[in-house]
């Protein structure tokens, strides 16, 4: 099982960054936390790097239900997509698997939550 799903795609990086933030929020995602690491990196060791973002989503109901099945979980919180430029108009979206990210937790409702979640992050990649 792969740990993340992916798609690549022609655009500039901030389009793909709208389409990957409305992919989300049509399936009750929001973003909770925007990592720019292009920006970090620079900023504390001056290192010259691709364009790089993490978008940690979150939908309130299942993060909800999985909290509820298992207290711990919110180790594993929020889901991340990352946006990076390979090559100038050329953008990589992937999102983490919350199934291959789970398989250590032994709670079969849990694995139930990370079902939907998984279906619903491989359906926000392939529809971009």
């Amino acid at each position: 099982m792969n740990y993340y799903f992916n798609k690549i795609m022609k655009g500039t990086f901030e389009e793909v960054i709208d389409k990957v933030t409305q992919g989300l929020k049509e399936e009750g995602f929001g973003i909770l936390t925007e990592i720019d690491v292009t920006a970090t990196l620079k900023e504390k060791l001056d290192v010259d790097f691709k364009k790089y973002r993490i978008l940690g989503a979150c939908n309130p109901p299942y993060a909800h239900k999985a909290l509820e099945a298992e207290d711990k979980i919110g180790t594993m919180l929020p889901c991340n997509v990352i946006v990076q430029e390979i090559e100038e108009g050329i953008i990589e979206v992937a999102a983490v698997n919350p199934m291959a990210s789970m398989q250590a937790v032994e709670n079969e409702k849990l694995h139930e939550v990370a079902k939907e979640i998984t279906s619903m992050l491989e359906n926000i990649i392939e529809k971009l």
